[in-house]
């Protein structure tokens, strides 16, 4: 029993110092350029969709890049917006990300349509 003990404690120890440079599940400093600049002003409404059309409206309305994937990933609707309502309609109930692109800044958001 004792050998247990101690065979756990010289992997646990091994473990902890054998890859300083490791990424871990919670690290996030070394992950790079994975950083979103966020889009002043972003408001996305109503949220949930009930009649088929979202508004999107930010401090700049600028042409922005809009793109919805379902839950599983796949992209469902890719689409340029220059004002603020944007037609979901297409869209089957079910809850979607929202992925806005305006100039350099991003920001991904749940969007749910009933």
């Amino acid at each position: 029993m004792k050998q247990y003990y101690f065979y756990t404690f010289i992997i646990a120890v091994f473990l902890t110092f054998a890859a300083p440079n490791a990424v871990y599940a919670q690290d996030t400093t070394s992950l790079g350029n994975k950083t979103e600049i966020p889009i002043e002003g972003l408001s996305i409404y109503p949220n949930p969709v009930t009649n088929g059309k979202v508004y999107i409206s930010t401090s700049q309305n600028k042409y922005k890049d809009i793109e919805i994937y379902n839950v599983l990933g796949k992209p469902v609707q890719r689409t340029k917006l220059r004002g603020r309502e944007l037609d979901v309609s297409d869209l089957s109930a079910g809850i979607y990300i929202l992925k806005i692109k305006e100039e350099k800044a991003t920001a991904t958001r749940k969007l749910v349509v009933r």
